[in-house]
């Protein structure tokens, strides 16, 4: 942004002030298309995001992620510690559609999906609007003594926000530890499920102490991702920008005035109004170019094309727009390193689904016995094994077996022959496997196992039989 002066630049975040303290933001009510269109989005991401935990499909539950019991849900589909690998491909390709859509479209995520900007601008501060007033309003109770209408509107926003706070607390243990944990401490209780509980209140408090005072110092201080868009952000990204060019012109921006012919003046079509410094949940000033606060909410863009629209000036003096698009009039091109990121995130969800694919709903470890070796039982030679059962699935196997595949023989259950394994359950035991002697090729011979229910086929483990290595 070479054509702005250096002192238009400032050297500090717009929420602090020269002393170095906290300043707060009282951003003026945004209005406009693309605030309603943001209205729209939030209400539907909302409706999802509450509704996830509560969803179930096939017996699981949409999305959960309980971190202690190393078990997740995503879309339904449950991940046990033995997915792990799974989860974390999940993970990278929802970290390499961010980082692409970033380096394409700037910080848009978080004006616009972020949760944390959702309840924020589209919840907390609309009911701060209604209680407290606009802009200036806010600022007029801020400085105003504590009056009976101050502890009044004070008490009546807080009471409010707690509850919301509390109602978001239960959501997310819901993510935690499942809905159904949830409903049975709602049914039981805080003195029965004491550790639930806490969990709750400790939550209610955190976001309690984000959604009342920490605020939008959660995307300028707390936030990793915040921090990244200076690595991924270049002159060619889209965002939410000034139109210096335009803005500045000859002379500057310079207030409006009917009267003259703003043209022949020379002067920008900025007319410094700064509204758009008013409407940012920021406090920045977008005029001095992409900074690591803003979040490209697009409230600056329906403001500016307010006032344009008042003045009889041009729209989009502030739009989405690449830097090298308002300096170069240079259009949008899919750059080398867009095309990376897209076949990095190609090639993992190639991974992601191929493995999706060849994941079982029951899976089978099956293990020699360590320090034992082989025994002879008449012609035939035996191996003792261990095994694992895990059924990721919310329905029950009621007669699990054992059977060889490829390979005649037998396997003795030790304990039933039939068994059970529970929803979402694990059975371990010992079995053994007897083999003719003279159907053996060598001292050491691949077996494959079937995991069968009732006549269907589970799941097939392979495993090492031992044998003598001289034969008859």
């Amino acid at each position: 942004m070479s054509n702005l002066p250096d002192e238009a630049f400032r050297d500090t975040i717009g929420t602090i002030d020269e002393g170095g303290k906290r300043k707060f933001i009282f951003p003026k009510k945004p209005s406009g298309k693309f605030y309603e269109y943001r209205k729209w989005v939030s209400y539907v991401l909302l409706a999802i995001l509450i509704a996830n935990p509560f969803i179930k499909v096939n017996g699981n539950q949409f999305m959960m992620f309980n971190v202690l019991e190393r078990r997740f849900n995503i879309f339904g589909f449950p991940f046990w510690p033995q997915d792990f690998y799974l989860f974390v491909i999940s993970m990278l390709v929802g970290v390499v559609f961010v980082i692409l859509f970033t380096v394409v479209f700037g910080r848009i995520f978080c004006g616009w999906i972020c949760p944390q900007t959702i309840f924020l601008e589209m919840v907390f501060r609309r009911i701060e609007y209604w209680i407290d007033g606009d802009r200036g309003a806010q600022l007029r109770l801020s400085r105003q003594k504590w009056d009976t209408e101050k502890i009044r509107k004070r008490v009546l926003k807080w009471f409010v926000f707690f509850l919301i706070s509390f109602g978001i607390a239960n959501v997310f243990l819901a993510y935690l530890v499942g809905s159904d944990t949830l409903f049975l401490m709602i049914k039981q209780g805080p003195v029965e499920q004491a550790s639930n509980f806490m969990a709750l209140l400790i939550f209610t408090a955190v976001f309690y102490f984000v959604f009342v005072w920490f605020r939008e110092q959660v995307c300028i201080i707390a936030c990793p991702y915040g921090r990244l868009q200076g690595v991924l952000l270049d002159n060619k990204s889209i965002n939410v920008a000034y139109d210096f060019v335009r803005g500045e012109k000859n002379t500057g921006r310079a207030k409006f005035n009917k009267k003259e012919d703003r043209a022949s003046t020379g002067k920008g079509d900025c007319i410094d109004c700064n509204q758009c410094v008013h409407v940012c949940p920021m406090g920045i000033d977008i005029r001095n170019g992409t900074q690591l606060e803003c979040t490209n909410c697009t409230a600056c863009i329906d403001e500016c094309d307010d006032i344009m629209e008042n003045v009889g000036l041009p729209k989009g003096l502030i739009r989405y727009a690449s830097e090298d698009e308002i300096e170069k009039k240079e259009p949008f091109k899919f750059t080398a390193r867009m095309k990376g990121y897209t076949a990095v995130l190609f090639i993992l969800l190639s991974v992601f689904v191929g493995m999706l694919f060849l994941r079982t709903d029951v899976q089978a470890i099956i293990l020699r016995l360590p320090g034992q070796l082989f025994q002879h039982k008449g012609d035939k030679i035996s191996n003792v094994y261990t095994y694992k059962i895990v059924n990721k699935t919310m329905k029950d196997y009621n007669d699990i077996h054992f059977e060889l595949i490829e390979q005649k023989g037998d396997i003795k259950n030790v304990g039933n022959q039939h068994f059970k394994v529970l929803k979402e359950g694990i059975s371990q035991g010992t079995l053994f496997i007897e083999i003719d002697q003279a159907l053996l090729e060598s001292d050491k011979t691949k077996v494959k196992i079937g995991i069968y229910n009732g006549k269907q086929l589970l799941e097939t483990s392979t495993t090492n039989f031992l044998g003598p290595r001289s034969f008859n």
